[in-house]
């Protein structure tokens, strides 16, 4: 009850802000709500490199605020209630933006009075999807009719929704509850760089210099997703000590732990030359640069990944309390490109047999990448470019059926 007030109370200061702006005009504006980095930077690049010509505004956690700090021609503000006048600037520029793009489900988006001269962008943060979300998410059975009421609310402001493949938007279609007519099949800007060798280069060798005790190693990247009743306790399930013990001489084992998990595994002296808590890197796609093989579970990294065309793993030792509980939208195992294991043991047999299907893997590129050819950025931009009423001089490569 008293999580629903306080949503009640949150989301009428939204309704009074925005009411509050409804007498200014809309401004050729661009602003971001960021609370990741990768697709936001690149289309602010993409933006800089065709000179588009209008304010720009990040409105950002505390988090992924210094991603965005070096960018001199923009606003920056944090977008937390607790730093309220910088929150109430931000209603005001979302109130008076032209474009707006989202890169998550924001709760504030409920109670936006966008005005129709408002375009909606939702870039989303994952190119794939293997557990569902949205009204699709198991766990919002057991929410209030007002919450199921507000997630609607929110998916509604969506104009368009980015996607990289027609699977995802099928996903989109169902999980947010919309019309076909507003996935823009543009490709994801957060794939972009994986079609540019020398910024692969760069990025690997600033992976090298902070890690240099990788050099020379084949690199084993474990990045698994969180589970609900472990974001203040995560349990890893690997065997570090036997891990080393049958791969240490060839490998190393970098662990990434996904952002919403607050503690950090302890390591023993004995396994620092072999495991490395890579959770607070900056960017992971740096990190999947030198990668040799990705042990994942139910996270999104594959369907990047899979560009690369790099062997992964799949390691979900909890599949039927975690398809029961959360949900999965497909088979798991007719879904993942590389073996299922469910022990430290299978893990290292996998590796030591090479135990990797490439076809399974390119088919697997193919459904979820089929959009992303390095220019999802351009095109996202020259597609806004219109929405600003900028002459668009560069072609929009959008495949669907959107006017443009």
């Amino acid at each position: 009850m008293a999580r629903e007030i306080a949503v009640f109370l949150y989301l009428r200061l939204i309704s009074i802000l925005f009411a509050s702006f409804r007498f200014f005009p809309v401004q050729r504006k661009v602003v971001f709500v960021a609370s990741f980095a990768d697709n936001n930077v690149s289309i602010y690049q993409e933006m800089q490199r065709q000179g588009v010509n209008c304010r720009t505004v990040f409105l950002t956690t505390r988090k992924v605020y210094p991603h965005f700090a070096g960018f001199t021609g923009a606003d920056k503000l944090l977008f937390d209630i607790r730093h309220f006048a910088q929150f109430v600037t931000s209603i005001y520029h979302l109130a008076t933006a032209k474009v707006v793009f989202v890169d998550n489900y924001y709760g504030f988006l409920a109670a936006a009075a966008f005005k129709e001269e408002t375009t909606c962008i939702q870039l989303w943060h994952a190119n794939g999807a293997v557990k569902k979300f949205g009204l699709e998410d198991h766990s919002t059975e057991g929410r209030s009719e007002n919450a199921r009421k507000r997630f609607k609310q929110v998916y509604d402001r969506f104009d368009h929704v980015v996607v990289s493949s027609d699977a995802m938007a099928q996903i989109f279609q169902q999980a947010f509850g919309l019309s076909g007519e507003k996935i823009l099949k543009t490709g994801v800007p957060r794939t972009d760089v994986f079609f540019n060798k020398n910024a692969q280069k760069q990025a690997s060798q600033k992976v090298y210099q902070q890690y240099p005790q990788l050099a020379g190693k084949k690199v084993v990247l474990y990045a698994p997703t969180y589970r609900e009743e472990q974001l203040d306790s995560f349990e890893l399930r690997l065997n570090l000590d036997l891990l080393k013990k049958e791969l240490g001489n060839d490998y190393a084992l970098l662990l990434r732990l996904h952002p919403a998990i607050k503690n950090s595994v302890m390591l023993n002296d004995d396994l620092k030359d072999f495991v490395f808590d890579v959770s607070g890197y900056p960017s992971l796609n740096d990190l999947l640069f030198i990668t040799d093989l990705l042990i994942s579970d139910y996270s999104s990294i594959p369907f990047e990944f899979s560009l690369l065309n790099k062997p992964m793993l799949f390691f979900p030792y909890d599949l039927t309390h975690y398809s029961k509980t959360r949900g999965l939208w497909e088979d798991y195992h007719q879904l993942v490109p590389g073996p299922v294991v469910l022990s430290t043991a299978e893990i290292i047999k996998a590796i030591q047999h090479h135990e990797f299907d490439y076809d399974r893997l390119k088919g697997f590129n193919h459904k979820w990448n089929e959009y992303a050819h390095g220019e999802s950025s351009q095109n996202i931009v020259a597609f806004a470019k219109a929405h600003l009423g900028l002459e668009v001089t560069e072609q929009v490569k959008v495949q669907s059926d959107l006017s443009h």
